[in-house]
């Protein structure tokens, strides 16, 4: 049976504190910020860190079957999956949002960010050299 080295034993440290020292130091949530825009405008989203107690949204609006508006942000939890009506420029739409409660995740990818996988994929290869 081969015991770790204090190389490894320290990597893995550093790993660990690298991803618990965040959630120690109450480190806010980031998510990406876009005000109401009609779906075809191009913006430029802004990285903006949410308050405490706020979650990522998403937010889209829809004229009828027709998916006109989207937004992006931070909201209260208590706020998340509501829908309400918003009127632009006299057309009356129906607005929806969305959260979700890691780094970027409001992005246009559903899918969890890549840095999570590239943290499984460093311990894998660390547990494999252990």
């Amino acid at each position: 049976m081969c015991r770790p080295n204090m190389l490894q034993l320290l990597q893995v440290a550093v790993l660990w504190l690298y991803l618990l020292l965040p959630s120690l130091l109450c480190d806010n949530l980031r998510c990406y910020y876009s005000p109401i825009l009609e779906k075809d405008k191009k913006f430029e989203f802004i990285v903006t860190e949410c308050p405490p107690d706020e979650l990522c949204f998403k937010g889209e609006g829809r004229y009828g079957n027709y998916s006109a508006l989207s937004a992006r942000g931070c909201m209260p939890k208590r706020d998340c999956s509501q829908v309400h009506k918003i009127r632009i420029r006299g057309t009356l739409y129906t607005m929806s949002y969305g959260c979700c409660d890691w780094p970027f995740c409001n992005s246009c990818i559903t899918a969890k960010p890549l840095y999570v996988t590239m943290t499984l994929v460093a311990v894998a290869v660390m547990a494999g050299s252990l």
